[in-house]
């Protein structure tokens, strides 16, 4: 018998539909954290419980929420205090009451709407469909998905702001809260959207991204992506890739904003957002043409890339330096022509000369060649993981 329990196993979380709007998947079953280290230390370790069960339940809209930890044996005279770590984190209107827990999702299901404005809006098949993507055919039964775009001065959002927060601690490494005083935060909020029996308008908290506008000269933004979730009952299922792209239309239609970084982003993070990068650049004709070589001739996707070219496009397309060339070195590297030792040569020196730049501090110290080995190094796993991203393989794919 253990007295010590991993708080990720512990930890279970659910969202919570009214009556009459259960699903038999993902969506509304017990799901966990991959993350607890914020809440219940670096170990992810509680002591002095059995079997122990912590219920975090939550309204599938509102957010509103029901907190329970339960166990099979007496805790122990010195356990750790599972809600008192927890309250820490959580707004202070949660309920150990389960019947009045699921008065209030009734409740809430009547009375929760969606706050700030309606920015895009897509569907899914209404069976969840994880894995590969498949081309879909619309079909009545389809799920209605809605993504909002809201602000610190969006009637009622802080509150709600404070209900879904939790989730970046509990899957985003190193994640932690925003602070509030910071008036210029924006947020983009997914929700899947269903009707009742009764033909009633509902909807369920998928994820959501915030975003920081920094001041760029003269007269300009740049928006910095600093947050984004999308919570396990959702995950498989593109919802990513159309919140993302919402945040890059919204960022592309801004007048005032010159492009969109993303701060320190996740392994998986970046994958997805080559993914819809290059979608977006390979679905753009006039770039796709290429750049004037020069001395003219026929435009090209061969090494060295045009500067000019460079700068026009990174202005129009609004993506951040690094991003723009690393997908620009993708595309050259699908279009490299087998045997064409030349065109691989341009690409090669392109890429580390990248590399060199972005690495420096690190480089110049090394004496010289132990600095060509590095970047040789670095070079060759540069180019199978654009290969991979190219393949359309996940990271975590097997082979």
């Amino acid at each position: 018998m253990s007295w010590v329990t991993d708080s990720n196993e512990a930890l279970h979380l659910r969202l919570v539909r009214a009556h009459g709007e259960e699903t038999h998947d993902a969506r509304t079953a017990d799901f966990h954290p991959s993350f607890t280290y914020p809440i219940y230390g670096e170990d992810e370790k509680i002591f002095g419980y059995v079997d122990l069960y912590i219920a975090l339940h939550f309204a599938s809209g509102s957010l509103k929420q029901y907190f329970k930890v339960t166990s099979t044996k007496q805790p122990a005279a010195k356990a750790d205090d599972v809600e008192g770590a927890l309250y820490k984190f959580i707004p202070p209107d949660y309920t150990k009451d389960e019947k009045k827990f699921l008065r209030q999702v009734e409740q809430d299901a009547d009375d929760f709407k969606p706050m700030g404005k309606l920015i895009h809006s897509y569907t899914r098949p209404s069976h969840v469909n994880k894995g590969k993507s498949v081309k879909h055919v619309p079909r009545e039964d389809d799920v209605v998905y809605e993504v909002y775009h809201a602000t610190w001065d969006t009637p009622n959002f802080r509150d709600y702001h404070r209900h879904m927060q939790i989730f970046i601690l509990l899957y985003i490494e190193g994640g932690s809260y925003l602070v509030e005083d910071e008036e210029k935060w924006e947020f983009v909020v997914s929700y899947e959207k269903t009707k009742n029996a009764e033909g009633k308008e509902r909807w369920h908290f998928v994820g959501y991204s915030s975003l920081y506008p920094f001041w760029c000269w003269p007269n300009n933004v740049r928006l910095r992506l600093s947050q984004f979730v999308i919570i396990p009952p959702y995950q498989g299922q593109h919802h990513g890739f159309e919140l993302y792209n919402t945040i890059y239309k919204l960022t592309r239609d801004s007048v005032l904003t010159t492009e969109l970084t993303v701060e320190d982003p996740s392994e998986g993070f970046e994958d997805m957002r080559d993914r819809c990068d290059l979608a977006m650049l390979r679905a753009n004709t006039e770039f796709m043409e290429g750049w004037e070589p020069k001395g003219g001739g026929k435009k090209s996707w061969t090494a060295p890339i045009n500067r000019e070219w460079e700068k026009k496009w990174m202005r129009d397309l609004k993506l951040a330096k690094r991003q723009f060339q690393r997908l620009t070195e993708m595309l050259i590297l699908d279009h490299l022509q087998p045997g064409d030792h030349a065109a691989e040569r341009a690409f090669r020196l392109q890429v580390k000369e990248r590399l060199y730049r972005f690495n420096y501090e690190i480089l110049i110290q090394m004496d010289k060649p132990d600095r060509l080995d590095k970047l040789e190094e670095t070079y060759e796993g540069v180019k199978e993981d654009y290969l991979r991203i190219l393949a359309g393989k996940r990271r975590d794919a097997p082979n």
